[in-house]
């Protein structure tokens, strides 16, 4: 048993090196690079070495983030699971990369905020693929449709109440968002993964989560009484890629919150 989980091990380990590494280098350089020091005071770019074995940086003895270590695990162990448990009529190699492509836009996001423009062309032509393979063309474009189609409106009113909410600060202009053009393009690809009509869960669920996230996150705020960052938006993108794994990889779970018959 122990020989067997060694091949998807070692991918788990290839694919969460491969994510840390472009959302490290992508939002910073668009460009494949060499990876620099994340402390702002020292920047020093890192050698391959001190990369890949996870040493401190030998300028500032800055240690390797927990993010690194968060990705690398879960990449083992997501790994694993679907080496044996692959997506329906998608196969192992085609959901590695998916699990890759979702992994990684969701730590950038996180982190920047940000849904890089060649992630989501490259998101486009991969979803709308795998999406054709689960589902046919038919329920894929109409997926994307509406996905995109959904939250246009909403990034539509969250630039009318970002209008509002700087008015009734005094802000001239404020670069945050309820809702960003890249979480629409986001929503397009999610909507060609998941096909129709459970794109409509996908976000309606996503929302869900946000909500509950950003309640638990207020609550925080109160009690540590760090009432000037209450303003600040969340980003909706990391919900939506939850959601969306769960259903492509985890289909029994969301299955039974779904209504039968």
């Amino acid at each position: 048993m122990d020989i067997i989980l060694v091949i998807p091990a070692i991918l788990g380990l290839v694919a969460g090196y491969l994510i840390n590494y472009l959302a490290d280098v992508l939002p910073e350089t668009l460009i494949l690079s060499r990876p620099t020091c994340k402390n702002p005071d020292c920047k020093k770019q890192k050698t391959w070495g001190e990369y890949l074995l996870l040493r401190r940086c030998s300028n500032c003895q800055k240690r390797v983030s927990y993010r690194f270590i968060f990705v690398l695990l879960m990449s083992v162990i997501l790994t694993i699971y679907i080496w044996f448990q692959p997506p329906l009529k998608l196969g192992f190699l085609t959901g590695y990369i998916l699990f890759i492509y979702l992994f990684l836009v969701t730590i950038i996001d996180i982190e920047t905020r940000l849904v890089l423009r060649i992630l989501s062309l490259v998101g486009l032509i991969f979803c709308l693929y795998a999406g054709w393979q689960m589902h046919g063309w038919l329920a894929t474009l109409i997926g994307g449709t509406v996905g995109f189609a959904v939250m246009l409106i909403f990034y539509l009113f969250g630039k009318l109440f970002t209008r509002c909410r700087n008015k009734r600060l005094g802000a001239a202009k404020d670069d945050e968002e309820a809702l960003g053009s890249g979480d629409v393009t986001l929503a397009t690809i999610l909507g060609l993964l998941v096909g129709w009509p459970l794109i409509g869960f996908n976000l309606l669920m996503g929302i869900l989560l946000a909500g509950i996230f950003s309640l638990l996150m207020v609550l925080v705020l109160i009690l540590t009484r760090k009432y000037k960052t209450m303003m600040v938006f969340i980003a909706y993108g990391p919900f939506f890629n939850i959601v969306a794994f769960l259903l492509v990889f985890f289909p029994k779970w969301i299955s039974a919150l779904l209504p039968t018959g």
